[in-house]
């Protein structure tokens, strides 16, 4: 879902403010680090692992900022949600914990994990053909016959404020950072991020990183604007949205973000790498900030031991049995 351009994009203030909401709910996901990534890297990197948030995604943190941020009688009518997976997990926890139902609209070869998940928080859900329907217009159809509210996945700003609280986490854990790199697929995390990175003194920059086969985000920074593309082809099924944003357009071109393409090649090896050295079981879409850092992707800019890179390991949702098979 893009926003329209009179939408007004969250603020650090806004971020704040989430945090509020979201402390003693979402869980204070821990930070790694590893010597040998730094060896490798040339930087020190920080390994913010959202893997281990409620319904295993950072989508938790925003997904619950938005429905508690609802009016009491308008959350009572319900909400409804578009996802791949992590987005309507998140929903449908948060739903669950705050009272009120949930209607889920899934493409039909989402992950089983993930529609047994979502089904398991109590949500009910609705399938679609990612290829051929209109998720948005199934949506929307569904939330105007019940009186529902829209969560859409990324382009909101009580979701992007949700999102954000990972890096504000993290930056006031392990300090100033330089660099924060973020999977990309609709933007929500990396606007989020971008308005944390951008609030430091001196301010740092985030870099974005989504299939190489996609340039959905590349393009839309260089448009200035959202751009449409096709389904992409690929293992990050988090990421296989047709566009970013427009508010995460307009937070990353204010802040100064950019965005780079990463292979299925290096996702994988990023996710061997995590579970041989870090013991972390990362999905694909979760992996892509630290492929794109690992195969120093362009934009990242020259890499230097005094540089103090956070990566966001956004998510841990997939079946064991592809897991493996990737890996293997």
């Amino acid at each position: 879902m893009t926003a329209n351009a009179t939408v007004r994009p969250p603020t650090i203030a806004d971020v704040v403010t989430a945090a509020g909401r979201l402390a003693g709910v979402a869980h204070r996901t821990p930070v790694v680090t590893s010597r040998t990534l730094d060896e490798q890297v040339g930087a020190q990197v920080f390994l913010k692992v959202e893997t281990l948030q409620r319904v295993g995604a950072f989508k938790f943190r925003g997904a619950y900022n938005a429905i508690a941020a609802l009016a009491d009688d308008t959350r009572r009518r319900g909400v409804v949600a578009w996802s791949s997976g992590n987005h309507a997990q998140a929903v449908a926890l948060a739903a669950q914990l705050l009272g009120t139902t949930a209607t889920i609209v899934m493409p039909s070869d989402a992950p089983p994990a993930k529609l047994a998940a979502t089904r398991g928080y109590g949500a009910e859900v609705v399938t679609y053909d990612r290829y051929r329907d209109d998720r948005e217009a199934i949506g929307a159809k569904l939330a105007a016959d019940r009186g529902a509210t829209i969560i859409p996945p990324f382009d909101h700003p009580d979701v992007i404020a949700g999102q954000a609280t990972a890096a504000l986490e993290l930056v006031e854990e392990v300090g100033r950072l330089d660099l924060i790199v973020v999977p990309i697929g609709g933007g929500g995390l990396a606007a989020g991020c971008a308005l944390v990175a951008a609030a430091q003194d001196p301010p740092g920059r985030v870099v974005a990183a989504e299939p190489e086969v996609r340039h959905a985000a590349r393009d839309a920074l260089v448009a200035g604007h959202p751009v449409t593309v096709a389904v992409p082809t690929t293992i990050m099924d988090g990421q296989q949205t047709t566009c970013i944003g427009a508010l995460a357009t307009q937070v990353l071109a204010a802040t100064g973000g950019s965005a780079v393409g990463v292979t299925e090649e290096q996702v994988i090896d990023a996710m061997r790498f995590l579970a041989q050295r870090c013991k972390l079981v990362v999905e694909p879409s979760g992996a892509a900030g630290l492929a794109a850092l690992r195969a120093a992707v362009g934009a990242l800019g020259d890499l230097t031991p005094d540089l103090r890179i956070g990566v966001i390991l956004s998510g841990g949702n997939v079946d064991l049995s592809r897991y493996a098979a990737l890996l293997a």
